[in-house]
């Protein structure tokens, strides 16, 4: 063996080897051994095949995958890779093959599942690559504003505008030197995605001849693409929440052969069709359709539909997914190398925040977005007028960057490049917790990165202050709220009242005469289940409730006696009963592959509650009117230090393994549970160096 493995106390990798092919081999071993199941099971979502170990519950799933070319795109844009960057992603792949059957013999939901791994093809990681990030633009969008565009008029289409239930979440900042206890810059933040067990990033140190790297990895892909420090130089990103996806409906006709043609600016022209099978564990194998035009593989509807919808991404169609980044960010020396490396980035569209040792600073967006009519990016679009055609690629924007730079998926720097973006809550806290002290130092950052007030409930308690002729106990609960402190913190009874409100109130308003003909129509859509969260009518008027109690859209007196309503209700429900706090029932809701298998067990005690809500700084979401369990929040939280890289922090939710029965599977939860952050540690004498027995 060419490599070799570290640990530190946390079982955290630190991979060392002499040359750059090497240590993607040492990389791609890692991942198989420390989380073979993790990684073999997103090869098989990226290729629609899970359905086959997972049962029916991933065959929606699968057909989606299957549908939307992800396997096949991956293959073309690995094929277009110049030849160093494919070499790289093929040493990693070696690896990953090379350590594979001990990683799966390690897990016992290998054997569970019947699932035998077999090789993986180059373009794998690819795959896994597109996989993830398919549905974070959130195309499916288009189709809500549909509907809502047909149920209330043109003029209502962003009527819901705002952060969605599968929409933002992510913060990251960057101080200057003059604001820092020892005179060089801090980056810090924390990306939100749905909380995964294993979890979606992987503390990793990657060091050869030519770099040494330490940063958050996304298991099953080379390099460190999001979050790093290579001593010299450190960069973070967040969601751009920019548009760079389309839905375009299509008119598709059988041919006298049974081949088939659809509608485009030039007239009709012929699709590619094709049918695969799904094989389902348990079940009975799915046929799905595949069909492409030129514009894009067909998401929904089908042959005998009047019309589908089609989707256009640009990694299909210019099989470039930006991978020649991942080998040039790992030697960047300074910001100017990281901003070189991230011109060739495509998906997804994020803004970047970097910083070196000799004084650069970087503040842009990395990503391809195309040029295009304004309508493509707010809803469906016909094919067949060429108005609609994209015309190019938008220049990604930058910013200069001053005492501090902050990145929250709000509305700024990449505000030309897309239409909804976070509410600026999070980005206007963290401003102003930034600037509210000097000096600031690593472990200082845990402040700023738990912070749980929520701006956004202004609105609904300046409604609640404002009611009158209440009963007793409403009354009460409304002058409670009055002097809450706007924290949603784990262990607040006001928080729970204020939650029980909220919700309340959500469910009257989407119950509203003027809401029903929407509510009805996306409850009868005839969508892939995958893409139903984003139409999901509820969800959708929780969290855009903050605009909804300012719209005229809703009569003032039906919504003052909505409110009065949800009070009274909220007052009269907890009569009598204890209170209990946020914590109680905002719980920790990971998303695992096998959910109900034998080794997915929860913790002892179970999930933990969490402080939080989708709206502060610590955005730990869950859906008001639906449920109050949290599935998405801080997937990695890290400070970068430029001083000294050994002065960094970082933590995951959940451990550095994969492993059921691995002592580090879970080891940091409680660290992350109370925002504390672990050191991180470069000094090799400080680590342990597993023996040729223990290098799985």
């Amino acid at each position: 063996m060419n490599f070799r493995v570290y640990r530190d106390d946390r079982g955290i990798p630190h991979l060392r080897a002499e040359s750059a092919a090497e240590l993607a081999r040492a990389q791609g071993w890692n991942a198989a051994t420390d989380r073979a199941w993790q990684i073999d099971v997103e090869r098989h979502r990226s290729q629609g095949t899970s359905a086959s170990f997972l049962g029916a519950a991933a065959a929606g799933w699968d057909a989606f995958a299957r549908r939307s070319l992800i396997d096949d795109t991956a293959r073309r844009c690995y094929l277009s890779l110049d030849e160093a960057t494919a070499a790289w992603v093929g040493h990693y792949v070696d690896g990953v093959n090379a350590g594979m059957a001990e990683g799966a013999r390690r897990d016992p939901r290998f054997a569970e599942t019947g699932l035998r791994p077999r090789p993986w093809e180059p373009w794998v990681p690819l795959g896994i690559w597109l996989s993830t990030h398919i549905l974070f633009a959130g195309f499916p969008t288009k189709i809500w504003r549909e509907e809502v565009a047909r149920a209330l008029g043109d003029e209502a289409v962003g009527l819901f505008s705002t952060e969605g239930a599968n929409g933002s979440g992510s913060n990251g900042w960057l101080v200057g030197a003059d604001r820092t206890a020892h005179g060089a810059p801090l980056i810090a933040g924390d990306p939100h995605r749905p909380v995964e067990d294993p979890g979606v990033y992987q503390q990793i140190r990657l060091a050869c001849d030519e770099f040494d790297v330490v940063g958050l990895a996304v298991p099953g892909v080379p390099g460190i693409a999001h979050f790093g420090h290579a001593g010299g130089v450190a960069w973070a990103i967040t969601n751009a929440m920019a548009d760079y996806q389309d839905l375009y409906r299509e008119r598709l006709r059988e041919r006298p052969d049974g081949g088939l043609e659809a509608l485009g600016p030039e007239g009709w022209r012929p699709a590619r069709a094709r049918t695969e099978t799904v094989e389902v564990a348990g079940g009975a194998p799915v046929d799905v359709e595949v069909i492409e035009t030129d514009r894009g593989p067909v998401v929904s509807g089908g042959r005998g539909d009047a019309e589908v919808l089609s989707l256009r991404t640009p990694p299909r169609v210019t099989a470039e997914l930006g991978f020649a980044a991942l080998p040039a960010l790992l030697r960047a020396r300074t910001v100017g190398d990281v901003d070189r490396a991230l011109d060739g980035w495509a998906e997804p569209v994020n803004v970047v925040l970097a910083a070196d040792t000799e004084g650069g600073l970087l503040h842009r967006v990395a990503g391809r977005v195309p040029h295009r009519d304004r309508e493509n990016l707010l809803r469906t679009v016909p094919a067949w007028e060429s108005r609609y055609a994209w015309r190019g690629w938008r220049p990604p924007p930058r910013a200069a960057v001053g005492a501090v730079a902050v990145m929250a998926n709000e509305r700024g720097l990449a505000e030309p490049l897309g239409v909804e973006f976070a509410a600026p809550h999070r980005a206007a806290r963290i401003r102003e917790l930034l600037y509210g002290r000097r000096a600031w130092t690593a472990e200082g950052m845990a402040a700023v990165h738990m912070d749980t007030r929520i701006a956004s409930a202004r609105p609904l308690l300046a409604l609640l202050a404002g009611l009158e002729g209440l009963s007793p106990a409403a009354a009460a609960l409304r002058d409670r709220l009055a002097g809450w402190d706007l924290r949603m913190d784990a262990e607040s009874a006001d928080a729970a009242r204020y939650a029980d409100v909220r919700s309340a109130v959500v469910l009257r308003i989407a119950a509203h005469p003027v809401f029903r003909g929407l509510a009805e129509a996306v409850a009868g859509g005839t969508w892939p289940d995958e893409l139903r969260p984003w139409t999901a009518f509820v969800p959708r008027v929780a969290f855009a409730l903050e605009g909804l109690l300012g719209s005229p859209a809703l009569p003032r007196a039906d919504l003052t006696e909505a409110v009065r309503e949800a009070l009274e209700d909220v007052a009269k429900d907890r009569a009598g009963r204890p209170d209990d706090v946020w914590g109680d029932r905002h719980r920790l809701t990971p998303w695992r592959a096998l959910p109900g298998g034998a080794h997915e067990a929860p913790p002892e005690g179970g999930w933990p509650g969490l402080p939080g809500d989708h709206d502060c700084v610590l955005a730990t979401t869950s859906v008001p009117g639906v449920t109050d369990t949290s599935w998405r929040g801080p997937a990695a939280r890290y400070v970068w230090d430029l001083s000294r890289r050994d002065n960094s922090l970082w933590i995951v939710p959940l451990g550095a393994s994969g492993v059921p029965g691995d002592p580090h599977r879970r080891d940091q939860l409680p660290l992350w549970l109370s925002g504390e952050l672990a050191p991180v540690v470069t000094d090799w004498n400080k680590l342990t160096e597993e023996t040729p027995n223990d290098v799985r």
